[in-house]
């Protein structure tokens, strides 16, 4: 999958140094995106990680077009019949050039045109309004609000859910 700026395709072996700073590492995207945080690159067992994801199609890397470097990842998950889930994450350092927007924008297209997907639902923690502002960009509407839905950094969160069907 392509966009302007970005190339969306498979997680690989080689970019764990690129995963480990703008995901894994990054505590900005911590708070924002559920994810494990590792905190040295040697202890980063990216290849178990990777692993996990193998032949699932459910782990994307989002790539600048230009240097082909991974700066963030798309998530599918909780397929059930013509829905799933998504999740989306970007290193801090990308934040605020509209890349999340780009990147979803696609990933959306990808997953009603090519998967079949009738609906398609993402949530962020409560309180996230720029990540609300991406699934808003999108063309998701709020769809509810899960009151302590997720136990993640030593607190139960709420969790604001959005959704899309297929146009």
């Amino acid at each position: 999958m392509e966009t302007d700026r970005l190339v969306i395709d498979a997680v690989r072996e080689s970019d764990k140094e690129d995963y480990f700073n703008n995901i894994s590492h990054d505590k900005k995207v911590l708070e924002t995106f559920m994810c494990r945080y590792v905190e040295r690159l040697e202890d980063f067992d990216f290849p178990a990680f990777l692993a996990r994801y193998e032949g699932s199609e459910t782990l994307f890397a989002v790539r600048l077009k230009e240097t082909g470097r991974l700066i963030g990842i798309l998530t599918l998950f909780d397929e059930d019949g013509g829905a799933c889930e998504i999740g989306y994450g970007l290193g801090s350092r990308w934040w605020g050039r509209g890349y999340a927007t780009e990147a979803v924008a696609r990933f959306l297209e990808y997953l009603f045109d090519e998967r079949g997907f009738t609906a398609v639902e993402a949530s962020y923690f409560t309180g996230n309004d720029v990540s609300r502002r991406v699934m808003e960009k999108c063309g998701m509407t709020f769809s509810r609000f899960a009151e302590k839905d997720v136990f993640y950094l030593g607190e139960d969160r709420d969790l604001t859910y959005y959704s899309i069907s297929r146009p």
